[in-house]
């Protein structure tokens, strides 16, 4: 900001820009996730390659500050595009199976694959 009294045959204005962020709430893969323009998000496992086009037809949430739209269950006509970043594991979850007084233990490790999506579009 321009101080007045440094510049003084200037004068200046202030502008105060609102960026209003579309949202939308989908569901794929048995989850919901909450989702804006621009971000990533990593999902249940969807077929396809890095870089391939994507849209999700089950809406549940489109709004923003002005405006809000609810699905019961789902919005007809809303739909959210996306582009595939990578296919993915996340890091390894243990578990152990136990049985007392019986010697029985057992460990296993598990994967989960999942999909990372950069959304591009809210319609």
């Amino acid at each position: 900001m321009i101080d007045k009294f440094a510049f003084p045959g200037y004068t200046y204005l202030v502008t105060i820009i609102l960026y209003t962020i579309m949202l939308a709430i989908i569901k794929t893969g048995g989850k919901q996730y909450k989702v804006a323009q621009g971000d990533k998000v990593k999902i249940e496992k969807l077929e396809g390659e890095a870089g391939a086009k994507i849209t999700f037809e089950e809406v549940l949430f489109v709004g923003d500050e002005t405006a809000v739209k609810l699905g019961t269950p789902l919005i007809t006509g809303a739909k959210v595009e996306g582009t595939i970043v990578e296919q993915g594991r996340h890091d390894k979850v243990w578990g152990i199976k136990h049985k007392a007084k019986k010697r029985y233990k057992v460990k296993f490790g598990h994967k989960q694959t999942y999909t990372e999506v950069l959304i591009d579009k809210i319609v």
